[in-house]
């Protein structure tokens, strides 16, 4: 029992390192794009891979005031389930966010006032790393892009932004859990053997009638 749950531990272990639902591979990086940074490929930067969620050499700050705009495209729909986020530190740690589905072009942020978000919440304050915050599956459930306004610094200048992933599943995903449920059909072998004992017990119920 005891040797059971080592190996256990040792997998739950394994997958710590992991994340399985991490939605970093089904990102459009080369297209995600911001407004209002201070250097505009800073947009790219803050989209990392899991093991470099904790990373804090690369970053993304706020330019003439403290509201950033990332546009993220997906390269095939994918269904959400959370928001990842590592915030700036201190008075550069943003306190709103709103995020806008399926906007084909980026969202600014005159037209951000004027459309009601999928999300509109309320950020925590004084997490150093990476947090997970829900997103209702209703309105995530087929997403080809995303627009995320950040706002309202702490300090009330500039924010900046560490790290943004996402959790859920993609189209492909979907696809190869099904294929592997799929249950093997039999070989020719089998299959013509069941065909002679079908036509067998066929013949034996014409006789007893």
């Amino acid at each position: 029992m005891a040797a059971h749950d080592e190996d256990a531990n040792s997998v739950s272990a394994q997958l710590a390192g992991l994340d399985l639902t991490n939605l970093y591979g089904s990102i459009d990086k080369h297209n995600v794009h911001g407004l209002n940074l201070t250097v505009p490929e800073d947009a790219q930067n803050i989209i990392k891979p899991w093991d470099e969620r904790e990373d804090t050499t690369k970053f993304a700050d706020s330019g003439v005031d403290d509201q950033v705009i990332i546009h993220v495209p997906f390269t095939q729909n994918v269904r959400l389930r959370s928001v990842l986020l590592k915030l700036g530190r201190g008075e550069m740690t943003p306190r709103r966010l709103r995020i806008y589905a399926n906007r084909t072009n980026i969202v600014d942020f005159s037209e951000a006032e004027d459309i009601t978000p999928q999300l509109n919440i309320s950020l925590l304050e004084g997490e150093t790393a990476v947090h997970e915050y829900p997103l209702r599956a209703a309105s995530f459930a087929n997403v080809h892009s995303l627009s995320l306004f950040f706002s309202d610094a702490v300090g009330g200048d500039t924010l900046r932004l560490y790290y943004i992933g996402f959790r859920g599943d993609s189209r492909s995903q979907r696809k190869e859990g099904t294929e592997k449920l799929e249950i093997p059909a039999a070989n020719a072998a089998d299959a013509r053997l069941i065909d002679r004992l079908q036509e067998k017990s066929g013949g034996q119920q014409t006789t007893a009638r």
